[in-house]
């Protein structure tokens, strides 16, 4: 028994030394361009989903069909959203062909709120991914969560003019009077301010505080 516990120890050892030189070698491509190995990403996406999931559990949304939810999530993704994940009648945009890994289309596919909300608050981990909750508070994201279940329905015209009605994004405003729906999805929010639409407010991760 005491040689095959010496056996196991030197084999972990053994296994961390070489993982240790394979690393510090540099011999890995990192570069976005040269995709991860098929085992390698395959773990990489069962990571990411898992933790998504795992996280994003015990989240309560608020009322997603409010109209005025939806609305002012159209303006918010018009602003920051569409250059990655696109709009209906769009197909491509200058940066999304080299992300990898590849942002989901929005305007086909519908994310689960709770999970979606995690998302957009804390971004992903070496992905192109941000974390918006740095920048935006929990009544302005869910309002981006509410207008993502609305997107996948809209048709070009649809989208364009839903955005058109949709209130000016401040946060994402450069104070030199630029349109804040300029659906590059490249802009950078100045500071974030408190929602002014009485949407729901949740708490720092997106649970509802309790009944009094």
């Amino acid at each position: 028994m005491k040689c095959f516990i010496v056996a196991v120890v030197v084999c972990c050892v053994v296994l961390m030394a070489g993982v240790g030189i394979f690393v510090e070698s540099g011999v890995y491509d990192i570069g976005a361009d040269r995709h991860h190995a098929r085992p390698v990403q395959a773990l990489m996406q069962t990571l990411r989903e898992r933790s998504i999931e795992h996280h994003a559990r015990g989240i309560t949304p608020p009322n997603l069909a409010d109209p005025q939810l939806i609305l002012k999530g159209a303006g918010q993704y018009a602003a920051m959203c569409t250059g990655c994940h696109l709009k209906p009648g769009m197909t491509d945009s200058e940066i999304r062909p080299g992300l990898y890994p590849q942002p989901p289309n929005l305007s086909r596919t519908r994310i689960e709120p709770r999970e979606a909300f995690w998302v957009i608050k804390h971004g992903i981990k070496m992905s192109a991914m941000p974390a918006w909750g740095v920048s935006h508070d929990d009544a302005t994201i869910w309002s981006m969560v509410a207008f993502l279940q609305k997107l996948p329905e809209l048709t070009p015209a649809q989208y364009e003019a839903i955005v058109a009605r949709a209130p000016p994004d401040m946060d994402m405003d450069d104070g030199h009077g630029a349109n804040p729906h300029d659906d590059s999805g490249m802009g950078m929010p100045a500071s974030a301010k408190p929602a002014s639409d009485g949407a729901p407010h949740a708490a720092s991760d997106g649970r509802q505080p309790p009944a009094r």
